[in-house]
């Protein structure tokens, strides 16, 4: 898989992940940009979730949770993909997520799994390292 392919798609994604989190996009819109299923794992535990409602249900509560933080952007601090194969690719990413007066709330990295299928890139693999 095209590495800057795959770097553009996760652009376009952090972008409209900050658009909704702020109430400028609907949530469909970055629901658009995950497979299902959808694996996340962190330290916490591996969900897997096996429908639309499911991973609707899981990123709304991680838009909502942000939003109680006043969260304001992301920057990508450090990123690398690595192509697996002609349908895979890992995009690994270091980040800090930060407030309305712009101090950070996290830092996160953060290894997506993006597979493409009929010519369409989806995230189906979330892996948090910490936050």
């Amino acid at each position: 898989m095209d590495a800057k392919l795959v770097s553009r798609f996760l652009d376009d994604y952090l972008e409209v992940f900050a658009a909704c989190v702020l109430g400028e996009q609907e949530i469909a819109k970055l629901l658009a940009f995950y497979g299902v299923p959808l694996i996340i794992t962190s330290d916490d535990g591996v969900i897997a979730l096996t429908t639309d409602s499911e991973v609707t249900t899981v990123i709304q509560g991680q838009v909502d949770g942000l939003r109680a933080l006043r969260y304001r952007g992301t920057r990508v601090l450090q990123s690398e993909v690595i192509g697996l194969n002609a349908t895979s690719a890992l995009y690994r990413a270091s980040l800090s997520r930060y407030d309305d007066e712009n101090d950070e709330i996290d830092c996160p990295t953060i290894t997506y799994v993006v597979t493409s299928s009929d010519d369409e890139l989806r995230i189906s693999m979330l892996a948090a390292h910490g936050g």
